[in-house]
């Protein structure tokens, strides 16, 4: 499965919504669907069963805060649902590294890639609701000692091949 099967099995009354022009809302569905068979296999381990709740919960209220800020009628409270749903993304990434032995690396990276591209669209969202920037004004990650900007032309290949437990 890639992001475009499953958009062409999305419910018509959710992509006949005007939410689902929103590109975060649509990515947080997304992980958190392709999420369902990382805590199913997660809930086989005794170990994460916890934890697999944990991040189920993180992931789906991703999805869930955006729906709500976008529904209220105010820039301040948009602003307010769309850092929830940061919150939720950057949990969410939490609890896929703590998986990764459990996950593999495969997974867990991709995981870790696609939240990380629904934090950038969250960092934009949020001060165009606000009126004013973030406390971050630049995203950089570091990984294997090399720091870089997290590139959105990489989302396409990330929503191509989906690594599945």
């Amino acid at each position: 499965m890639n992001y475009q099967e499953w958009e062409k099995e999305m419910y018509p009354e959710i992509t006949g919504d005007i939410l689902w022009k929103a590109e975060a809302y649509r990515l947080a569905l997304f992980v958190a669907d392709i999420g369902w068979h990382d805590v199913t296999k997660l809930m086989q381990d005794k170990r994460t069963i916890k934890l697999s709740d944990q991040l189920y919960r993180a992931l789906g209220s991703v999805g869930a805060n955006v729906s709500e800020g976008y529904s209220r009628g105010t820039g301040k409270d948009r602003a307010r649902f769309y850092e929830y749903a940061l919150g939720s993304a950057r949990e969410s990434r939490g609890w896929y590294f703590n998986a990764r032995h459990i996950l593999g690396q495969t997974v867990v990276q991709h995981r870790i890639q696609l939240l990380t591209q629904i934090i950038r669209l969250l960092l934009t969202m949020v001060p165009q609701q606000r009126g004013n920037t973030l406390r971050e004004s630049e995203i950089a990650y570091t990984v294997d000692g090399n720091t870089s900007e997290i590139d959105p032309a990489n989302l396409p290949n990330l929503l191509d091949k989906i690594p599945l437990p």
